[in-house]
């Protein structure tokens, strides 16, 4: 076996005054196969610190940078295990999460991330077919066949018409990527950009089809917030495009994705 428990920890990435951090806590600490926890913020508070003495998790403040890429960096680089999962504090995690990580993760040959299917929570109610989800998961349908998780090929056209890859579900595998995931500069498509330079390079996208986490879809959420700021978001995804196509082929697809992306507010 290459990966065991030993091997990962979770980085939980807390920022203010989440109502939801210890239900993300809590689902990490219900994994039916427990591995190490740490903790990371850059904005320090009584409510998180006493949220990781409770729980027992070490926790690291951020007195550098500030920025969601920054921020992410920061909880990446300080563990220091082989198999890293940044958990996103509004988000929760199937008890079975890294049971079945580490079992896809032992069968692949040279997997840089892994990452699974996911539903959503709104308004505490779990949405599990919406339409966003049903297009991700189409786009995603090629990685359901394994010998395509290593296809350069594939998983560039997935990306090139969009970003299906759920951030807070993946697991990165430290010793097959650079040091530096995430570059700073963008607000919203951060996880994207990541994708994007990871799939250029030999080794697996390692897709789990069972949906074994549940993204948090709210008003105060930056997935929420970045898309009603439609501006900035607008501008993000068109340099995303860019990286794939030429501008003609950018401008026309940008038309369909902005409408898909509007289910992601509460509005809808």
């Amino acid at each position: 076996m290459k990966y065991g428990p030993k091997d990962h920890t979770f980085a939980i990435c807390a920022y203010k005054e989440s109502p939801f951090l210890r239900e993300c806590i809590e689902s990490l600490k219900k994994q039916t196969v427990p591995t190490r926890l740490i903790m990371t913020t850059s904005t320090e508070n009584s409510h998180i610190r006493s949220l990781a003495e409770e729980y027992g998790i070490p926790l690291f403040v951020n007195h550098g940078a500030a920025g969601i890429a920054n921020d992410w960096n920061f909880a990446y680089h300080h563990c220091r295990t082989r198999l890293i999962t940044l958990a996103h504090q509004d988000d929760m995690y199937h008890p079975d999460y890294v049971k079945y990580m580490l079992h896809d993760l032992n069968r692949a040959k040279h997997p840089l991330i892994y990452f699974t299917d996911y539903n959503e929570l709104r308004e505490g109610q779990e949405v599990s077919g919406n339409q966003l989800l049903k297009i991700k998961r189409l786009m995603l349908l090629p990685l359901r066949i394994r010998a395509f998780h290593g296809s350069i090929f594939v998983r560039r056209r997935i990306l090139s018409m969009g970003n299906p890859i759920s951030c807070p579900s993946v697991t990165y595998i430290r010793e097959h990527l650079p040091a530096t995931v995430f570059i700073p500069g963008f607000k919203s498509n951060i996880d994207w950009q990541a994708w994007e330079m990871l799939s250029r390079n030999k080794g697996e996208f390692v897709y789990e089809k069972r949906p074994l986490t549940w993204h948090r879809i709210h008003l105060e959420s930056e997935t929420s917030v970045s898309i009603n700021n439609g501006n900035i978001r607008a501008q993000e995804d068109y340099a995303m495009f860019l990286k794939f196509w030429p501008k003609w082929m950018a401008r026309f697809i940008m038309r369909f994705y902005i409408k898909g992306e509007e289910s992601n507010t509460m509005e809808r």
